[in-house]
């Protein structure tokens, strides 16, 4: 029989704060697209894709939105909750990424592009893992969850910067050096996003009415 697959229900109290952190995140990112829109020449993304990342970014929020009001919700037998948590866990890497870029950071700390790509990768690994991954697979196979999303999304997003703008870019010369760090980086984030979660998992109990990891 099959296991069947559910999302994480906060604690009431901290489902009303994750909700609000959430919205607000999407809130900001939104006006700072705007004003990427509008306002090009101060967006920080001017020569970096700006068209790119003015679809993806949005996309990139909406993913988990769009699937539970289409399809989640109407297979969520447990009649659990939006999952607010993990939407707040995979908007955040979207607005920290711009925020940097705004704030022109990736061009002026040697080690900031290094640790977001450690950071929001397990940040969005992490989201992904709640949202989608049932609670009952052990240690090793939540890591392997982890590496399969986190690994892909880095290949995806590397050849998506090199299409985009870093083969007409000077960071060319660069670029394959660059990659393989990026890659390394982010493959090692979603990782400890995997271990990370299914501790959490582990010392939480069930909610209410929560089977999910138990066969049926």
């Amino acid at each position: 029989m099959r296991t069947m697959v559910a999302t994480t229900v906060p604690a009431a109290g901290r489902a009303g704060w994750t909700k609000y952190a959430a919205l607000a995140a999407k809130a900001v990112l939104f006006l700072l697209l705007l004003t990427a829109l509008f306002w090009p020449d101060l967006s920080g993304i001017k020569g970096k894709a700006s068209t790119a990342r003015l679809v993806v970014y949005p996309l990139g929020t909406a993913v988990l939105p769009i699937w539970w009001f289409a399809y989640g919700r109407a297979k969520n037998t447990l009649h659990q909750s939006f999952p607010w948590t993990a939407d707040l866990l995979i908007t955040i890497p979207w607005l920290i990424d711009l925020l940097g870029n705004r704030l022109n950071l990736f061009d002026t700390i040697t080690w900031w592009d290094d640790a977001m790509h450690f950071l929001l990768w397990g940040l969005l690994t992490a989201g992904v893992l709640i949202a989608f991954g049932p609670r009952g697979l052990t240690r090793g196979l939540t890591a392997f969850v982890a590496l399969g999303f986190g690994a892909t999304a880095a290949v995806i997003w590397e050849v998506g910067e090199y299409v985009a703008f870093v083969r007409h870019s000077p960071e060319l010369r660069t670029a394959y050096t660059d990659t393989l760090g990026d890659l390394t980086l982010g493959t090692l984030g979603a990782l400890l996003a995997g271990l990370i979660v299914h501790q959490v998992r582990r010392t939480q109990p069930l909610p209410p009415g929560d089977l999910s990891g138990v066969n049926h």
